[in-house]
């Protein structure tokens, strides 16, 4: 048999055991199925704190307002006849009075006349432990500092603990403990759940936004045969059934247009992606993306749309365009505005403007050399890039950590995005650009977005480009995919799509500083 867990020989762990022994045998089920609390702790503050409800004596008789709540039990002192306790459920906290005459405990009737636990008080301050989740039903008084609390008449046991809580202010002060053992961050620290909460309601603006707009939520396949829809390496597992390797999704991309093939007009999927790259404070492995596709759309109709989106978002959070933030190099306390429109630069005048280069001045080996000198590229990748990825690669060295505020980088050159169609205008289809934009804030990239190629010619000669760098060694070049090429021949409407980093943008609207704060479970090394 395999030996036991460390907490195994805990004190608290063989002390706790013990008082479950105990509590069976005084009757008490530890462990019961069903409770229904009729209130939560915020409910009852919102709705008693400004009024006059009478005091202890008066729950006493059951003259106040009736309440029944469920929580943890998270501070007890008893004093004399009474003992108060605070009750924290996924609300906030109650303050709960137990008193020796008049509370009871489900199920309790003591083992005989030389039992420790003579009343059910004795029972609570004996064998309840903080941590332990209890259902208690009462009525409502005010103590004489005007404190809201729960005069108990009735304690239900609901689950007994085996381990302390960690200490709010030692034991969780290792912030990776708080990633690893995330339900004990969640229970010490209520700011951490309220991060949460804003995250769902996020997800939740993001999804009512898409289906207002008549987009249809989708779902498509986390298992691949091929991956692709971006630069990114894959992980790899194996189909035993068939005997085929297989990929997870590094992108939503492939398979949403299939579905805009197929006359499915406005589509949207929010979905798990996964990428075999390194991890930071913005990059987990598995991160989480929106992406839509709309028919007939460009990437000008994408632009208006995404920052709509967002300033939604942000008007639903703060009431407000305007976002605290912390200047991601200085740490500086500032103000993001999402008020729409965002600036909106080519990449060649992002360049001009925030550092001065013009690239049309610059040849291909002078932007090596910048590149190089920068510390951000090595000189064997360096040697394979093209010059738009050069013009590219230098955007991102030179001006991204300038991009605080909203913008919308437009028109990137054509090496940087083989599913993009080229420009409409004819001097910069010339230059090489296509007609994409990604949006910046804050220094880091939230969205990106084309519109879309649907010539099957040029498709198939860019698949090809990405396809020979990846066979030349380049592992975040995506394989040819012959189905897809087959997909477009059949016919793909005019069409924008969108894709935005949820994790991100929950960061921002957050104002957290790293990825791991807003992942229930963030990837972590090994102990």
């Amino acid at each position: 048999m395999p030996a036991k867990p460390d907490y195994h020989h805990h004190e608290e762990f063989i002390n706790r055991s013990r008082k479950l022994k105990e509590i069976r045998q005084c009757g008490v089920e530890p462990y019961p199925h069903h409770f229904t609390p009729t209130h939560d702790a915020k409910a009852l503050h919102d709705a008693y704190q400004h009024s006059e409800i009478g005091h202890s004596e008066e729950a006493a008789e059951g003259k106040t307002p009736q309440a029944c709540i469920s929580g943890r039990l998270v501070l007890f002192r008893a004093m004399g006849k009474n003992a108060f306790g605070h009750i924290q459920d996924h609300t906030g906290r109650l303050q709960v009075m137990f008193n020796r005459d008049l509370t009871q405990v489900e199920g309790f009737q003591p083992p005989g006349t030389e039992s420790d636990v003579p009343t059910a008080l004795k029972f609570i301050e004996k064998k309840i432990d903080l941590g332990d989740i209890l259902g208690i039903e009462g009525h409502l008084f005010k103590t004489q500092k005007g404190e809201l609390t729960l005069f108990a008449k009735k304690v239900t046991l609901l689950c007994k603990t085996l381990l302390p809580l960690a200490d709010k202010h030692s034991g969780l002060a290792d912030k990776e403990l708080r990633y690893r053992k995330r339900w004990l961050d969640l229970i010490s620290n209520p700011e951490v759940q309220q991060i949460f909460r804003t995250r769902s309601q996020i997800l939740q603006i993001v999804r009512s936004t898409c289906l207002e707009a008549s987009f249809l939520e989708v779902e498509t396949p986390v298992l691949q045969s091929l991956y692709g829809g971006a630069e990114a390496r894959p992980f790899e597992t194996k189909l035993h059934a068939l005997n085929q390797e297989m990929f997870l999704r590094i992108s939503l991309e492939i398979s949403l247009k299939k579905l805009i093939v197929g006359g499915m007009d406005r589509v949207f999927e929010i979905a798990h992606v996964f990428r075999n790259e390194g991890i930071d404070r913005n990059h987990n492995p598995e991160f989480t993306m929106l992406e839509l596709y709309a028919a007939y759309w460009d990437y000008q109709d994408v632009m208006i749309f995404t920052e709509n989106l967002i300033a939604k978002i942000a008007m639903s959070i703060y009431g407000s365009t305007r976002v605290p933030a912390r200047h991601p190099e200085t740490g500086e306390e500032i103000i993001v505005d999402f008020k729409t429109p965002w600036v909106r630069l080519s990449m060649k005048e992002s360049l001009k403007h925030y550092a001065q280069l013009d690239v049309d001045k610059l040849s291909d080996e002078e932007i090596r050399k910048m590149l190089l000198e920068s510390g951000h590229c090595e000189q064997k990748k360096l040697t394979n890039m093209s010059r738009g990825l050069l013009v590219a690669a230098l955007f991102a060295v030179k001006v991204e950590h300038f991009l605080i505020q909203p913008h919308h980088i437009i028109d990137h050159p054509i090496e940087t995005t083989p599913l993009c169609k080229p420009h409409r205008d004819p001097n910069k289809r010339k230059e090489g650009l296509v007609e994409r934009f990604e949006s910046f804030v804050l220094g880091q990239e939230i969205c990106n977005s084309y519109t879309e190629l649907n010539d099957p010619e040029i498709q198939r000669q860019l698949l090809e480009v990405q396809a020979a760098r990846r066979e030349g060694g380049d592992e975040e070049a995506s394989p040819l995919d012959e189905e897809f090429i087959e997909a477009i021949c059949q016919g793909m409407p005019p069409t924008g799509g969108l894709g935005i980093g949820i994790d991100r943008l929950v960061m921002i609207m957050t104002n957290t500083h790293s990825i791991r704060d807003i992942l229930f479970f963030p990837w972590m090394k090994e102990l």
